[in-house]
């Protein structure tokens, strides 16, 4: 059952990593450091935008428009420390 623990925490890992790339590429892009004309960083941008959407969405419609600024990947950056921070304090249910 450890090894599912371990598991778990791959993903939230992973996903964290995929927060963070969209976000800096997001930052990126909009201050034309990056040209979503490339191929590469096209298929990098729509990529992302498919995994973490499904994710997003749901969190920008409960939360207030705020003029311009994405608080979303915040959130989901709170949620994933929060669901690694349940997972490790019982860890001894994985055992």
């Amino acid at each position: 059952m450890m090894s599912l623990l371990q598991i778990l925490l791959l993903v939230l890992d992973i996903m964290w990593w995929f927060v963070i790339a969209h976000v800096v590429m997001s930052w990126l892009i909009n201050f034309n450091v990056l040209n979503r004309n490339q191929p590469l960083v096209w298929q990098i941008w729509v990529g992302l935008n498919r995994v973490l959407e499904p994710i997003y969405g749901p969190i920008r419609r409960v939360l207030p428009s705020m003029g311009g600024l994405d608080l979303s990947p915040l959130i989901v950056i709170f949620a994933l420390y929060a669901i690694r921070i349940i997972l490790l304090n019982n860890a001894a249910v994985f055992l």
